[in-house]
């Protein structure tokens, strides 16, 4: 088997099976969606810090996870528009892992950020008058950085055992990007530590997360339904709307692509429902959560109002 050791040599991306014609209007359309999510995730990260009444837990979570988006989908989409105008799909060894820890360590912050996000949810509307003294600013911050942190090493389980994994054959990675299940087909050996960490990894977080999510939002909907105000009832459901459909539309593609049997793996189908997380769900998201959210449209209307008194103000000392 050592023989056959191929390790030395680039990784080839399979990606889609456009013609030419075909990858460069792919090109120009991926080049759109990553300006736009960059974008509109940017917005939001300004309109947070600048405006006060954005100043709120809730919102300090959001920022965080507008720039957990940046980086998701700046881990594969430079890769991919550089692949659309490349005959030769290339990538080293060093390159495919590090790309793998970064979007593995991104995907396990967003599963750990959208609980403590539901966390947040369930203490605000379950026990709203202990709010501010327990989600206050040291603890919001201990709860972001604990996601960051936390993700940053337990993804060096899978990512340390595979960059050491020798690669035999025919080095042709049957996807877009460097995702785990089609880099282990390329692997000499199974049943390594990589594989096994990352399946534990793989269930641990992400239902793990799911399930936090699910019991979050299930003690928090008997409390809406209890309350005895239409309005109350009204703002609490459009609060968390936006919350759960940002989870639904995430774990809807992520568990079925990692939390499956290996025999129903079907990499065409993966390629496209991997491309929708990790490039449609980031542009998604910004707009979900503002135009959803009353403040956080109400706090970008008066950006752009004082936006347009600078400019009144330029134009008059122009004259």
């Amino acid at each position: 088997m050592e023989g056959n050791d191929t390790t030395g040599t680039d990784f080839q991306l399979a990606g889609f099976s456009m013609t030419w014609k075909q990858e460069i209007l792919a090109f120009f359309i991926f080049l759109l969606i990553y300006v736009l999510t960059v974008v509109a995730n940017i917005l939001i990260i300004a309109l947070v810090r600048l405006d006060r009444s954005l100043h709120k837990p809730m919102y300090f979570f959001l920022s965080n996870f507008s720039f957990l988006e940046i980086w998701y989908t700046s881990c594969t989409i430079p890769k991919m528009l550089s692949d659309f105008l490349s005959k030769k799909k290339s990538i080293s060894k060093n390159g495919c892992i590090v790309q793998f820890y970064f979007l593995f360590f991104c995907g396990a912050v967003e599963n750990l950020l959208l609980s403590v996000m539901a966390l947040d949810r369930f203490v605000a509307i379950c026990y709203p008058l202990r709010y501010p003294a327990v989600m206050n600013n040291s603890m919001c911050v201990r709860l972001a950085g604990g996601c960051w942190v936390a993700s940053c090493l337990v993804v060096l389980l899978p990512a340390v055992p595979l960059s050491k994994l020798p690669f035999c054959g025919l080095l042709m990675i049957d996807h877009v990007f460097c995702d785990f299940s089609p880099l282990l087909r390329l692997s000499c050996m199974r049943n390594s530590l990589s594989e096994i960490s990352f399946l534990f990894l793989a269930w641990v977080i992400l239902l793990g997360s799911f399930i936090l999510i699910m019991i979050s939002y299930i003690f928090i909907i008997s409390t809406i339904v209890k309350m005895s105000s239409a309005g109350g009832r009204h703002n609490a459901f459009t609060t968390c709307a936006s919350h759960l459909l940002v989870i639904f539309l995430y774990y809807g593609t992520v568990l079925f692509i990692y939390v499956r049997p290996s025999a129903q793996q079907t990499f065409d189908l993966d390629k496209v429902i991997s491309v929708f997380y990790c490039m449609v769900t980031p542009l998604l998201n910004p707009l979900i959560y503002s135009l959803r959210n009353q403040e956080v449209r109400t706090a970008l209307k008066r950006m752009i109002n004082k936006l347009r008194g600078l400019k009144r103000k330029e134009s008059m000392f122009s004259l």
